[in-house]
């Protein structure tokens, strides 16, 4: 009886509306700055290879026609945001974003899942409603929509910011101060606080820990209307802070303008009538409002268990024995944020099997200084690379070839380790989703695991 009105329950399309708008303006923004800067160029057209996420191994960049991929993310995020034929617009966005971001995994970032988790999610959400082109064209607007409409997209929020928080419950983190003990010395050329707060040992830890506090918490002070104004200044500082402090984007702004859906509708009543105002010259205007009734009764069980495999996915660690950190397995598309500072060296040997003639691989002749950087840490991308070099020297003539690694690995501040078993044929193994058992062990322990 309970779920039964709550799926029926009916709240302002205003919240839906602005955040549309305003999450559609910010991507298009990001598709422009990112092509500004050559980027497209220099990940997606300059490499020789690119590193496949397993499965995914069919998806890579286009050659030129990359450009036109990224023409097309753009120009559907600004249909997003006018709201224009808002669903052909929202599946092309999701669509080709995720593309990009699954043509080299290299560029993994966990803002970029996000925007590709929360694109996929707009999908079913009637987010053109009011305030929209299609609204415009058809001369009504609707007036409210189901209140697990605006939830969903409160839940997804407050999954990143509470799982960002539980991964942060460890002894890295809390007890050292790592990766923040690392990074924040460098920030030295800050005005005013580079040489002074970023080299003090008690301002790393208590960054640290009210990072900690602050994921856990936000989404709960956002949640309750007595804490919400105070909790979204601290949003603001929070995102603007690790962006003055970090290079990551956008994300920090997308953060800040996805936190106003927590906001009573009043606020996005008067952001909508504002702007209205604002293009009042376009004869914006409706001849009546009406209740939004979906065409699918069941969209919400689709969106459910989306969430619920959200909920569910970042837990896939515990499948896998060893330490996270170190292996990896199972660390991605789990809103762990900034948690590692790893580097790597990888040295890839090429052994005839039968002569046992061997030579040294230059990684500077098959990749980039930026794949070899991720390449040098990562045993998935370590064990792809040496399938590349495999069938590379297989074609290029050479006979029984096996692929070592000599491999070494720095994980927060410890010293280096060897990181792969030098023993491992590496391109008799093969990519999948069992454990890895030639990663050396740790040899070590992070404790007060939280995620």
């Amino acid at each position: 009886m309970y779920f039964n009105n709550y799926i029926s329950k009916r709240v302002s399309t205003a919240p839906l509306a602005v955040f549309r708008l305003f999450f559609g303006v910010l991507m298009c923004l990001s598709i422009i700055r990112f092509w500004y800067y050559g980027w497209i160029e220099k990940l997606y057209i300059t490499p020789k290879f690119f590193f496949s996420y397993y499965g995914f191994e069919w998806i890579k960049p286009l050659g030129n026609y990359t450009y036109f991929l990224f023409l097309i993310c753009g120009l559907s995020a600004l249909m997003v945001a006018i709201g224009y034929k808002y669903r052909l617009a929202i599946i092309a966005f999701s669509l080709s974003f995720t593309y990009i971001e699954l043509m080299d995994k290299t560029t993994y970032l966990n803002h970029y899942y996000f925007v590709s988790v929360l694109s996929f999610l707009l999908i079913f959400l009637p987010a053109n409603a009011t305030f929209s082109l299609d609204s415009y064209k058809r001369n009504f607007e609707y007036n409210s929509i189901p209140k697990w409409c605006i939830d969903s997209i409160k839940l997804l929020l407050g999954i990143v910011y509470f799982y960002a928080g539980l991964a942060k419950l460890n002894s890295d983190w809390l007890l050292r101060a790592q990766p923040l003990k690392i990074w924040l010395p460098s920030k030295y050329d800050l005005p005013l606080i580079g040489n002074n707060l970023m080299q003090q040992n008690w301002f790393h830890f208590a960054m640290s820990w009210s990072g900690a506090i602050y994921d856990l918490f936000i989404p709960f002070l956002l949640l309750f209307k007595r804490t919400r104004t105070i909790a979204f200044v601290l949003v603001v500082v929070f995102h603007v802070f690790t962006r003055i402090l970090f290079p990551i984007g956008m994300f920090p702004y997308i953060m800040i303008i996805a936190a106003l859906i927590f906001f009573d509708a009043n606020l996005h009543e008067r952001i909508i009538a504002f702007l209205k105002k604002k293009i009042g010259r376009l004869n914006y205007k409706v001849d009546s409002l009406k209740s939004y009734n979906y065409k699918f009764k069941k969209t919400w069980f689709v969106v459910g268990v989306f969430l619920l495999f959200q909920l569910i996915f970042p837990w896939r660690y515990l499948l896998y024995p060893g330490e996270l950190f170190w292996t990896e397995e199972g660390y991605r598309f789990s809103w762990r944020v900034m948690l590692m500072e790893k580097a790597g060296y990888s040295n890839f040997k090429i052994v005839n099997g039968a002569t046992k003639q061997f030579f040294y691989v230059d990684n500077k002749d098959f990749l980039t200084s930026f794949q070899e950087k991720q390449m040098s840490f990562q045993p998935d991308f370590i064990l792809e690379y040496a399938h590349y070099l495999g069938d590379h020297f297989t074609k290029d003539g050479h006979q029984n070839v096996e692929v070592y690694v000599e491999s070494y690995v720095a994980l927060n501040g410890r010293s280096s380790k060897l990181y792969i078993d030098p023993k491992v044929d590496l391109y008799k193994q093969k990519e999948n989703f069992k454990h890895k058992d030639w990663i050396l062990p740790f040899n070590d322990e992070i404790e007060i695991k939280g995620l």
